[in-house]
């Protein structure tokens, strides 16, 4: 999730816990140690795709950081003699403000290795947008009541019903994306279809708007469903993928690499002499946030070339106004995304 959001579940948490004449601390703790482990996006790795893939690995390790928070509690309170008080509640404060923060991010589509070392798989069940309001608004109103009100009792209930109500959308996220899933693949059995492989993941900033994604030979479908306007995902727009390609990309690490981090859940297209693999659970055609120029193609096969990422097409005032529509529109009437965001910008 974003910064603002790991924030504010830290603070508030850490304010929930702390006793009431330390809240206030309690919320700077707890807010920059939400955001610690983000801090390992200034490593480098000297390659874009392991940039890419590194990204929560052992700094959003469960094991990692639950190892991690009694010897910063330690190291802290040798500064901070408050946090000799209340051992216990300080502890607490200390681990569960670390580990919440990647429990959080594995909610998102990304991935996070949250059993790193013994296990590098990328845990992303993806029924949360990086950003959602709807989860973070709580969070904050309740941070900054006790900021303002520390010893307040109203602004001390406050807490625990802000987390409560934040977790309780995670439920429904979760529910609602189990819902989106079971009526896309009901709508592919009926046309006579039952792919392997469907994903449902929310549009930018809400759960109410989802984009159903489906891979499979030689390309990819995706089609929209608004809880609000739809009864079923649509209408399917298909794409194609350079597949042919495969058995000359395996083997190359950054390919190899790509496949694995995206679960399957990627394309490969031809751009000039370049191959560009492009991550297609972030984005929507044909603005993917994340791609990567891995080949170029000489005498008609992919060739290793130094690893490049794509810089991503940023229709952001396109898509808003085609999300915002899109959310409380039947999909047929409307134009497709990949149609609207691959227009060329007005001047």
């Amino acid at each position: 999730m974003d910064s603002l959001t790991q924030i504010a579940l830290g603070a508030t948490l850490a304010a929930a816990i702390a006793p009431p004449d330390q809240r206030r601390r309690a919320l700077v703790y707890g807010a920059a140690l939400g955001t610690l482990p983000d801090l390992d996006v200034l490593i480098r790795y000297g390659d874009p795709v392991a940039d890419f893939t590194n990204h929560r690995s052992f700094s959003h390790s469960l094991l990692v950081l639950t190892a991690l928070a009694p010897l910063l509690w330690l190291a802290c309170r040798q500064f901070d003699a408050a946090l000799r008080l209340a051992p216990r509640r300080w502890l607490a404060i200390f681990w569960l403000t670390l580990v919440t923060h990647p429990l959080l991010d594995a909610m998102t589509i990304y991935g996070t290795q949250l059993l790193w070392p013994f296990d590098s798989t990328p845990f992303g069940v993806g029924s949360v947008f990086i950003i959602d309001p709807l989860y973070t608004l709580p969070l904050l109103l309740a941070m900054t009541w006790v900021a303002w009100r520390p010893l307040s009792i109203a602004a001390a209930r406050s807490l625990p019903w802000a987390l409560a109500l934040s977790t309780a959308y995670l439920g429904w996220s979760v529910i609602a994306q189990r819902h989106v899933e079971a009526h896309a693949r009901q709508a592919l059995a009926n046309a006579g279809e039952a792919p392997a492989a469907v994903l449902a993941l929310p549009s930018a900033f809400n759960t109410l708007l989802w984009r159903v994604l489906v891979r499979e030979d030689g390309g990819y479908r995706e089609a929209y469903y608004s809880l609000l306007a739809d009864d079923w995902p649509g209408p399917w727009r298909r794409f194609a993928s350079a597949d042919d390609l495969i058995p000359a990309l395996s083997g190359q690490w950054a390919f190899d690499r790509l496949r694995w981090f995206t679960h399957g859940y990627y394309a490969i297209h031809r751009e000039g002499d370049d191959v560009v693999i492009s991550d297609l659970r972030m984005g929507s055609e044909p603005a993917y946030v994340f791609r990567f120029s891995i080949a170029r193609m000489v005498d008609s096969q992919p060739v290793p070339a130094a690893t490049l990422q794509q810089s991503p097409l940023r229709p952001l005032g396109k898509a808003v106004g085609w999300l915002l529509s899109r959310v409380v529109t039947p999909g047929h009437a409307l134009p497709p995304p990949d149609q609207v965001l691959a227009l060329p910008q007005s001047k």
